[in-house]
């Protein structure tokens, strides 16, 4: 039974023994005082002895305190509670960012005086700071790919590293789009799997954004992980990737912008239950974090209570009272029969 104010009696049933008091007590007012009240026992008789209270009033005060200690006791046997509930937490989920670095991400055609990383990167860090519950990690990749922080909650530094990312040179041997090895590496990042407060599997989701299509992973390179067999081991585990393709397309042989092929990019997406975006300016990569947001709800822990039982302190201050009651009743001037 709950009651206001954040009680509640556990035990409801046991309120019924309050008639059978009241019952007692009337039946006890219309038959009045006994002929003949009988003295204490040896234990009792010094503590009633010492019971200074006016004879006229000791009955309407025996009969009160005994009456009260008897409600107390059958309310203690209703176990009343305090509720109170314990503040709710955000399990969160485990997210691997993985950001292309390659040199076309130096291309400015997604705004005025904006590249596609600096895109990348500004919507990427405003996502990092609406999970707050998460554990967020984060990777690069060009031709090789680096695990730049682990899963954590601190956000801010994550936040830093976001900001300090720049694009591989364009003649070195770095530049090279490897999204198969990046696919891998993140999921060395995510684990095999934390679970919540709750014991259950905790979500994981990884996040790759590329210009780029796979060209490391070739015909000629079998050795090489290519994103299809990633995405198969991404699935294995239980892990949704996300994939964004930005920017307009490459350059062609004259100049021409061309598109790139993101049919793997989509298969990976649809084989793990993820969704695949293509993103051609900052307002739809805008978009593409916020769908991935309501996509990936950060899960709260089940409401929790603790009870703090009275059952105690009623037991002996009903008990008390009855004592009381008893001694007052059986009083120094008690007639032996």
């Amino acid at each position: 039974m709950t009651l206001p104010g954040g009680w509640v009696l556990r035990d409801p049933l046991f309120l019924l023994a309050a008639l059978v008091v009241a019952a007692a007590w009337l039946w006890r007012r219309r038959a009045g005082e006994p002929a003949l009240r009988f003295a204490p026992g040896a234990l009792l008789r010094p503590l009633a002895a010492g019971a200074r209270v006016p004879a006229h009033l000791r009955p309407r005060l025996a009969a009160a305190a005994q009456v009260a200690g008897l409600l107390l006791l059958v309310l203690a046997a209703a176990r009343p509670a305090e509720i109170r509930r314990l503040p709710q937490r955000d399990e969160g989920i485990d997210v691997a960012l993985a950001l292309d670095l390659s040199s076309s991400m130096a291309t400015s055609d997604l705004g005025p005086d904006r590249d596609r990383l600096t895109v990348a990167r500004e919507a990427a860090r405003a996502f990092v700071a609406e999970r707050a519950s998460d554990r967020v990690a984060l990777l690069t990749f060009a031709r090789f790919s680096d695990l730049r922080c682990p899963l954590t909650r601190d956000h801010r530094a994550l936040d830093t590293m976001l900001a300090g990312l720049a694009p591989v040179d364009p003649e070195g041997p770095e530049d090279a789009t490897a999204i198969g090895a990046a696919l891998a590496r993140g999921l060395g990042a995510l684990g095999d799997g934390a679970t919540t407060t709750g014991g259950k599997p905790r979500s994981r989701v990884m996040i790759l954004l590329t210009d780029g299509e796979e060209n490391v992973a070739t015909a000629e390179t079998p050795g090489e992980i290519a994103p299809l067999h990633a995405g198969q081991l991404a699935r294995e585990r239980g892990v949704r990737v996300y994939t964004v393709a930005l920017g307009r397309g490459r350059p062609g042989p004259e100049g021409e912008t061309v598109e790139i092929d993101t049919r793997a990019l989509e298969r990976v997406a649809e084989m793990t239950g993820a969704r695949f975006f293509r993103a051609r300016d900052a307002s739809d990569l805008e978009r593409v974090y916020a769908s991935i947001s309501t996509l990936e709800t950060t899960p709260v822990e089940e409401p929790r209570h603790v009870y703090r039982d009275l059952f105690a302190p009623l037991l002996a201050l009903g008990g008390a009272l009855f004592l009381v009651g008893r001694l007052l009743a059986a009083g120094p001037g008690g007639v032996l029969p």
